[in-house]
């Protein structure tokens, strides 16, 4: 397996990833946790270590699912997961706390948290970023904190398919 350093952090990835919307179960239909655990395991096996979900993978399944694996193994994975925003997609002229207030960013790191059964997140976004919201800084205040208690360790977002402008922005900040 060929790994790289994800962007601007220290982490060293697998160039392939496990994408974990499918196991969540909703959008893709019903899934077979046994099935879900195995294809982690696998991929595991074969030297992936970057596993990318999102709370909104069904409901916080495919997050669950990934915890439950990482117990049973002794390999450092890196995960990545996402806090949806309120409204799906976000309207392009909403404020960032229209999508993401405080609270909900709170409520959903400690989520994660809990159903990846970690200490520490390696990697939080913003699910659906706007351009817009550049200049918003409480979201970037509220993951500084958990940042500073070592509950994440890098900050990042996530843009629509096709739409990668959006990121432009706050890339440059």
């Amino acid at each position: 397996m060929e790994y790289r350093t994800l962007g601007k952090t220290n982490l060293k990835v697998s160039a392939i990833g496990f994408g974990a919307w499918a196991i969540g179960g909703n959008m893709w239909g019903p899934q077979n946790d046994n099935d879900s655990i195995a294809a982690l395991n696998k991929s595991i096996d074969l030297g992936v270590n970057f596993i990318d979900t999102a709370l909104a993978y069904g409901n916080g399944h495919s997050e669950k699912i990934i915890g439950k694996v990482l117990k049973t193994r002794k390999e450092k994975v890196y995960i990545a997961t996402k806090i949806p925003p309120l409204m799906w997609p976000p309207s392009p002229n909403s404020h960032s706390t229209d999508a993401f207030p405080k609270e909900k960013i709170i409520e959903s790191v400690e989520t994660s948290l809990k159903n990846l059964n970690v200490d520490c997140i390696d990697l939080i976004q913003l699910h659906s970023w706007r351009e817009n919201w550049t200049n918003d800084l409480e979201w970037y205040e509220t993951l500084c904190k958990f940042k500073d208690q070592g509950k994440i360790k890098y900050i990042g977002v996530s843009v629509h398919d096709n739409m990668e402008d959006e990121a432009l922005g706050v890339i440059e900040t």
